[in-house]
């Protein structure tokens, strides 16, 4: 007996229309955040270019560039319950032009008369950037509010463990002991850096275009710049000095800030992923009964959120690389470049949001385990310690000479697998230089953490004084 799907034939329209991963109805939510799809919404985005065109009409009519009455029908018309969206499809794909079938539709439901002074001077990528602009605006009070969030999570969990015995390591080897504390700090510290590259972003980005067919506003006579500053007002965005319809780089900054933030959210993830390993054990992910790890294996407690905010940080650098291809253009205007954005704007808003919201609920329920952290620390004191000893033999022999002395020993201790103290003890060059009191101290890891909980609590203090003014924007 042959079993078929729903669809008989591989020219059959499917009817439920979702192809992209973002939208997905089993899966989306591994790539995109409520917040971003409610943003980037199809239908939505209609309804913002209707706002746009609403704002230009009655920013015309303040300085009597149309009837004020023509520009209040249009403001009262331009709500997607006036418009058929499927007479506004039908004339996307007639036109063959990505506006012009809405302008078609909103012209016909503000009648004959009003209908006339709709999109009144103004260029398609006018009302598109601006609307952008929007997006993206939305996208980055969600972002900002994200890593406000992670930010005190973080510096909870390092002041609470600042002075927490950890081992560290460099190129996946151990290096010297730490606290655990001053690893979570770092995390903290890189998030305010990009909390303020979002903030500066802002500063950049926001801005509305209404500069018209090629950024002369020769479409509004000489009430230009007038009408431009009253638009951007009444949309809530900054003025730019001149157009930037052809000069992308606003958007390229943001997609590669995203991508950035989410680079910082992988780096964060894998390193935990690492830790909740048995081999290290040192943290634990909240785990809720009935999760499942393998369709196979009962036992595994698979880090699937963490692999993938990995897998969010990988994809947003992706966009990041598109993104600067939009850079180049030609001329005054070029579809090449914009319709780039289109796609990675989007994209690299949905997959870094995700990646914020996966990361909140991973630290949130974080397990610190204080115990396995001091037992790996110990495990490997015996080597780690090696620059404590050799900075100790340095003071009586010279740092270089002996370098080259606790090189010799430590390389011999881990090819015979033998402990360090041992062969440093049958060493002819190092006999009696240290005291058996002096060696206890030296491998003592514990005290060997350097600055750190004086730098972590550095670190913490920064963040709350910044949280603080964070928590007032």
């Amino acid at each position: 007996m042959t079993t078929h799907t729903h669809l008989d034939s591989a020219t059959e329209p499917c009817r439920h229309e979702r192809g992209h991963i973002t939208d997905s109805r089993f899966y989306g939510n591994r790539y995109a955040s409520p917040d971003s799809r409610r943003i980037f919404c199809d239908v939505c985005r209609k309804q913002r270019w209707l706002d746009i065109e609403a704002a230009l009409a009655l920013a015309q009519a303040e300085i009597g560039m149309i009837p004020q009455d023509m520009a209040d029908t249009i403001a009262a018309t331009a709500r997607l319950e006036h418009i058929d969206l499927d007479d506004v499809q039908r004339e996307i794909e007639r036109s063959g032009h990505s506006l012009v079938g809405l302008l078609r539709v909103f012209e016909e439901a503000c009648g004959p008369d009003a209908g006339q002074y709709i999109h009144y001077g103004a260029t398609t990528q006018d009302i598109q950037d601006t609307g952008q602009s929007l997006e993206i605006r939305d996208v980055l009070d969600v972002l900002q509010a994200r890593l406000t969030s992670l930010v005190a999570t973080f510096a909870t969990l390092a002041e609470r463990h600042a002075e927490t015995l950890a081992l560290g390591r460099t190129h996946a080897q151990p290096a010297l002991p730490m606290s655990f504390g001053l690893k979570v700090a770092g995390w903290t510290d890189e998030l305010l850096r990009h909390y303020e590259r979002v903030e500066q972003l802002r500063e950049r980005a926001l801005v509305a275009q209404l500069f018209g067919g090629a950024g002369t506003m020769a479409g509004f006579g000489d009430q230009g710049p007038d009408l431009l500053e009253r638009f951007a007002r009444r949309l809530g965005l900054d003025t730019p000095t001149i157009g930037w319809h052809a000069a992308r780089d606003r958007p390229t900054e943001f997609v590669s800030t995203l991508a950035m933030v989410t680079g910082t959210l992988g780096r964060i993830a894998d390193e935990v992923r690492t830790l909740v390993r048995p081999e290290f054990g040192e943290l634990s992910e909240a785990w809720r009964p009935g999760k499942v790890g393998s369709s196979t294996m009962p036992h595994k407690r698979n880090p699937e959120r963490l692999e993938q905010v990995v897998v969010m940080a990988r994809l947003t650098g992706a966009q990041a690389s598109a993104s600067f291809a939009a850079l180049i253009g030609d001329h005054e205007r070029d579809a090449r470049a914009l319709r780039i954005e289109w796609s990675c704007v989007p994209d690299v808003s949905h997959y870094c949001l995700a990646a914020c919201d996966m990361m909140l609920e991973s630290a949130t329920g974080l397990q610190v385990h204080v115990d396995r952290l001091r037992d790996n620390t110990e495990v490997a004191a015996d080597r780690v310690m090696s620059e404590r000893l050799m900075l100790s033999l340095g003071r009586q022999m010279g740092k270089q000479r002996a370098h080259e002395l606790v090189y010799d020993i430590t390389q011999q201790a881990q090819t015979q697998c033998r402990p360090v103290r041992e062969v440093l003890e049958e060493h002819t060059r190092a006999a009696g230089m240290l005291t058996s009191a002096e060696l206890d101290e030296i491998f003592d890891a514990s005290g060997y953490m350097g600055s750190s909980a004086v730098l972590t609590l550095r670190a913490v203090a920064d963040a709350r004084k910044r949280l603080a003014v964070m928590d007032t924007v």
